[in-house]
């Protein structure tokens, strides 16, 4: 069975093995298994579904949120001569007409739909006489209450079990914590779902954070020596990305703005242009980086705020994917917090969402303020422990700490004689003493807690619950409304078995980074010429063909090309990501292209 996959994983997309995950969460779908699988960025999540719909003997459906993405994962298929096709409001009624009659008479394999268009009462009927065999439900965390991008819209998804009882489900999904993997099988699956969690850590990935108060100086600060490697720039706004690409194109950079707002064309050039040319920086909005497989994206910088620890993780995810060193450097300050607080408030949802997204804030607040390691801080918020890693500006240079472990019992003996079952304001407000309807409500002015903590502010007490939290003493339960609950780790701290050592609480310098200079990846038979020469073909066929770049063969692929030199269509069909597919329709240009350089190089050598 293994080696039957492996030659299938072959045959449909060369490759010649799968990435770490991948085989067992396939093996679970050609089990027919309800399954929801929490992958990062970079980790070939795609393929783990797309496979078993080619090897299963009927119909997928595959829900997705987003047009761009439907696109570039159709037309990838597509170019692999498999049997996928969309439809969307992009498409006029006869192309999705077009795609529907193929997909009755079983030409077309594999149907991508955002849910808007799935969950209509005429196409649910007319999916009641087809052969589906299995759902996926992409970008999963949407369907979830507790989901940080969450789409009403999503929720009906929840009908098709029972709608379909002959198929069965699967959720994928890169960033997604414990409340929101729980709610995510109980609603799709009814509770009778497995969950494969593939581990968050990217170790190669460094963090470092910044107080923002010079963007500008900060900004040129964070990119010197960076020049000639590729990266992404997000900002919050799409105004700001115009702001930022024209400042550093005035400084030297050669940078590309992208948001929603362009034309169609313009994004996917743009994209083009970041898939072909060394040293180009994109600065875009969060509009930029689902379906982008650049494995030598070298550094990602967020000039504000993120909108919450699944986003910023998703965002950083694609730093690093050739698994060599990559940076990520977070850029913030208050007024991001005041903007992102508004945009909460302002934006769609009832109020318990507005709540949830604010707590999910505050937790990428305190990861920011963290005094020990950020990985550690970073993972804890996912149920991930880990080791300090040694590679974060915290881990490097470490911030001037004191004894804070009397200060830390004080907090933690009034969050657990409260209960563990409110959140921070009112928790401050019992060590302050403070005599509020709430406290005196409930009793917990009689506590012998009460007015404690009276010799240090109320922004101190915030302050410390922040770096509880980052350090993984305490967790924010969302099911519980917000409410601060102990760690294991915290509950040795409270009963004097471990210290506390605090970040000292005073606003913070701006200090530029220590960093090391980087170091390429190791590709010791790479022939640089080669690559950039393929690159540049991979560019002109993609804008032939009106695909973005990567659809053609990843840098991966291209990477392998320059360093094995092929000589032959059996031997470039060796080389990792060149199936029978893509050998048939690309293979020889790309081996002609091969040999013509390695001919030039033979003729310069003998000259």
């Amino acid at each position: 069975m293994a080696e039957d996959l492996k030659k299938a994983l072959k045959k449909y997309f060369g490759f010649s093995k799968f990435k770490v995950g991948q085989e067992e969460i396939v093996n679970h779908l050609l089990k027919r298994n309800n399954l929801l699988a929490v992958m990062p960025t970079g980790s070939g999540k795609s393929l783990c579904y797309q496979l078993p719909a080619l090897l299963l003997n009927g119909r997928t459906i595959i829900v997705s949120p987003l047009i761009a993405l439907m696109d570039d994962q159709v037309a990838y298929l597509q170019s692999l001569k498999l049997p996928a096709d969309k439809i969307h409001s992009n498409r006029t009624y006869g192309e999705n007409a077009s795609v529907w009659r193929c997909f009755m008479d079983g030409s077309t394999k594999i149907l991508y739909i955002s849910p808007e268009r799935l969950m209509t009462r005429k196409m649910l009927e007319a999916l009641g006489n087809l052969p589906i065999e299995m759902f996926v439900v992409d970008e999963a965390h949407c369907i979830s209450k507790w989901g940080a991008s969450f789409r009403p819209e999503y929720e009906r998804l929840s009908e098709i079990q029972e709608m379909f009882p002959d198929a069965f489900l699967s959720a994928f999904t890169a960033t997604a914590d414990n409340a929101t993997r729980q709610d995510i099988v109980q609603k799709l699956m009814a509770g009778r779902g497995r969950v494969v969690l593939q581990g968050f850590d990217r170790p190669n990935l460094s963090l470092s954070v910044i107080l923002k108060n010079n963007w500008k100086r900060q900004l040129l600060e964070v990119l010197d020596g960076r020049r000639d490697v590729s990266g992404i720039i997000y900002t919050l706004s799409r105004k700001d990305t115009e702001i930022v690409s024209d400042f550093l194109n005035n400084k030297g950079f050669t940078t590309l703005p992208y948001h929603a707002g362009q034309e169609g064309e313009v994004r996917t050039s743009s994209q083009d242009r970041f898939m072909t040319e060394p040293g180009l920086i994109m600065v875009a909005t969060i509009a930029f980086g689902m379906g982008i497989d650049k494995p030598d994206i070298r550094f990602v910088v967020h000039t504000s705020l993120p909108g919450s620890m699944e986003a910023f993780y998703q965002e950083i995810g694609r730093a690093g994917r050739d698994d060599h060193a990559a940076d990520t450097i977070l850029l913030y300050g208050l007024d991001d917090l005041v903007k992102r607080r508004r945009m909460i408030e302002q934006g769609a949802g009832d109020d318990g969402h507005k709540f949830r997204e604010n707590k999910r804030l505050d937790a990428l607040l305190a990861y920011c303020e963290a005094s020990g390691c950020r990985k550690k801080a970073l993972l804890s918020y996912f149920g991930e422990e880990t080791d300090k890693c040694g590679n974060c500006d915290n881990c490097i240079d470490p911030p001037e700490l004191f004894d804070g472990t009397v200060e830390a019992q004080i907090l933690l003996s009034a969050i657990t004689r409260t209960g563990e079952y409110f959140g921070r304001v009112h928790v401050v407000d019992v060590i302050l003493g403070s005599s509020t309807d709430k406290v005196r409500k409930r009793n917990h002015d009689k506590l012998p807690i009460f007015g404690k903590g009276q010799e240090h502010s109320k922004e101190f007490w915030m302050a410390l619950i922040r770096q509880l939290f980052a350090s993984g003493d305490l967790y924010i339960d969302l099911v519980r409304h917000g409410a601060l609950r102990i760690t294991e780790s915290g509950r040795k701290i409270l009963s004097g078995e471990k210290t506390f050592r605090c970040k000292k609480i005073i606003a913070p310098k701006s200090k530029k980074r220590k960093t090391e200079t980087f170091v390429p990846s190791n590709h010791t038979d790479l022939n640089p010429d080669l690559f950039n020469q393929l690159k540049q073909l991979r560019l002109s066929l993609a804008q032939e063909k009106k695909v973005p770049a990567f659809v053609i063969f990843s840098d991966r692929t291209l990477i392998e090309m320059a360093e094995k030199k092929p000589k032959t269509l059996p031997d470039l069909l060796l080389i990792n990501g060149v199936g029978d597919k893509k050998l048939d329709q690309y293979g020889r240009i790309f081996l002609e292209s091969i040999l013509e350089h390695l001919s030039q190089q033979d003729s310069e050598f003998i000259t």
